[in-house]
């Protein structure tokens, strides 16, 4: 059971870069949007807000130390139980989906795991301003944590484009929306 456990840390690929719209803004302390190197080396996963009022954390895999398999072809999602889902890469597809904000600063929700196509139970905190702490488990009583690092930096074949756009990740249609409008009566009111 620890060997499935590892094998689904490993899959978090790691790191975010953090996206700037050109305003300054103060972020939360305890925020964990930003741009992280996996414990492993082997992939950057960014984490930036998402859902309809920008409440929860999504993450994408933005950069992967080996993003082609033996024969030059991108590794794909061949294992997710969504068959449309299967033929899309690695590189760029999301993997933490909409965790949801603890009163304890830290996110608890889903991860998928590509390497075997199902979701597991994950918990993640700022440890320090450059750490993350990442606990994901097979079962309650099966779990291991991680540590991720903050990185600034871009590496050769990163992901730098915004979410949904041209050279940047693309999110799963459940967390794309964006607020609605307000209504006539809300707008009126105000």
């Amino acid at each position: 059971m620890n060997y499935l456990v590892r094998l689904f840390l490993r899959s978090l690929v790691a790191a975010i870069l953090m996206s700037s719209t050109g305003h300054a803004k103060t972020v939360n302390p305890t925020d964990p949007s930003g741009t992280w190197l996996t414990e492993d080396g082997r992939a950057r996963i960014r984490l930036e807000r998402c859902g309809a009022a920008r409440d929860r954390l999504c993450g994408f895999i933005v950069w992967m130390k080996d993003p082609v398999d033996s024969r030059g072809q991108p590794f794909r999602d061949g294992f997710n139980p969504d068959p449309d889902k299967r033929a899309r890469s690695l590189l760029g597809h999301q993997l933490i989906m909409g965790l949801m904000a603890s009163s304890d600063g830290r996110f608890d929700g889903n991860i998928y795991n590509a390497e075997d196509g199902k979701f597991y139970s994950i918990s993640l905190w700022r440890e320090t301003s450059d750490r993350l702490k990442l606990k994901g488990c097979l079962i309650k009583l099966l779990c291991q944590t991680q540590t991720w690092t903050h990185t600034l930096d871009v590496q050769p074949g990163q992901l730098v484009g915004l979410t949904g756009d041209v050279g940047g990740p693309r999110a799963d249609k459940e967390w794309v929306a964006l607020p609605a409008p307000p209504t006539r009566a809300k707008a009126a009111a105000k």
